[in-house]
């Protein structure tokens, strides 16, 4: 059976109900226990992620049964912003987060006891903007741009785009911080801001919902592509990555092993077959369907092993540090922070 894309009938439909709704409102309470040791099967488990790319890759091996055997009860919850991301790693109520791969380091650094399995993403940043000619960073010069999340990921990348640019936020341009992605796909439809640095699934909606309004947005500029320029180098941006507290390593190494076999399988199957797997995946992520479906393609989905991806999450780190080493702790982490 061919793949279906989500048609100009389908996202009219979203349209009309509202799309920024059901994009700002993934959420869930906090649930994860776990018996046993780390050849058991736990009776419990809950694995948490943002309402993004990588988590489709998450809900697709626990639905199509690529974690089956793991817990009694396994399931998945999204967290809704990176406070709560980080209150549930710190007082450990979440033990198994898909995170931005910066902020593991940070608590790792800071004695946190947080380990990173993988990398699930090769970053799914991207500039959009009404106006097609901004195609470069020199060009944001004298705008207003929208970035997602204050002291977080995004900001922290793009302020480095603009480091190597030769400019900085208030003196070349003005930066409105917005408390999702969602809203700063908002403040450029309203035509408040020129441009808007979000994350996947966020620009593919921005994109679908401007063409059907009359009010066209594009994606001006791969953030990913801009890493590898600015950093001379044909490293990724491993931005996201499945985490773990520590305690939780040290006692169930095998369920972890089995994890990143099972995510390794759920991402071909992700990046092969994109209709069918964000249809599955839309009520668990609470997103519509075609705006997951058009996202895939631009999410950069991967599943490899933390310790092997170390050269490029170094060459990450080290970059942003140069702004401000406080981002990672003060320091690269050590080698236990690779699984």
């Amino acid at each position: 059976m061919s793949e279906r894309r989500p048609t100009r009938r389908d996202i009219c439909r979203l349209i009309a109900g509202g799309l920024a709704a059901p994009l700002a409102g993934a959420a869930g309470a906090i649930s994860a226990r776990a018996q046993g040791g780390g050849s058991q099967r736990l009776s419990e488990l809950t694995l948490w992620g943002p309402p993004a790319g990588p988590s489709i890759t998450l809900v697709h091996a626990i639905s199509s049964g690529l974690l089956e055997g793991i817990a009694d009860r396994l399931a998945f919850k999204a967290w809704r912003n990176p406070d709560e991301m980080r209150a549930g790693l710190t007082s450990a109520t979440m033990q198994v987060v898909i995170v931005p791969t910066q902020v593991a380091a940070n608590l790792h650094n800071r004695g946190l006891g947080i380990r990173l399995v993988n990398v699930m993403t090769d970053g799914l940043l991207y500039i959009i903007a009404r106006d097609a000619s901004l195609t470069s960073i020199a060009a944001l010069r004298g705008k207003k741009v929208a970035v997602p999340f204050r002291n977080d990921t995004p900001e922290f990348i793009f302020r480095r785009l603009l480091m190597a640019n030769g400019m900085s936020a208030g003196a070349d341009l003005t930066v409105e911080t917005t408390g999702t992605p969602i809203e700063a796909m908002q403040l450029l439809l309203a035509g408040r801001i020129d441009a808007a640095v979000v994350p996947e699934p966020a620009a593919s909606a921005a994109i679908a919902r401007g063409t059907l309004t009359l009010n066209p947005v594009t994606r001006v500029m791969d953030v990913q592509k801009l890493w590898r320029e600015i950093t001379k180098s044909d490293h990724s941006l491993p931005q996201a990555g499945l985490a773990v507290t520590a305690a939780f390593a040290d006692k169930h190494p095998n369920v972890l092993r089995r994890v990143q076999a099972g995510l390794a399988k759920a991402t071909a199957a992700v990046n092969e077959s994109p209709t069918s797997v964000a249809y599955s995946a839309s009520s668990s992520l609470d997103l519509p369907w075609p705006i997951l479906r058009l996202s895939i393609p631009w999410s950069n989905l991967v599943c490899h092993a933390a310790k092997d991806a170390r050269p490029s999450l170094e060459a990450m780190f080290s970059v942003i540090a140069e702004a401000d080493p406080s981002l990672l702790g003060g320091k690269l982490p050590a080698a236990e922070f690779y699984m």
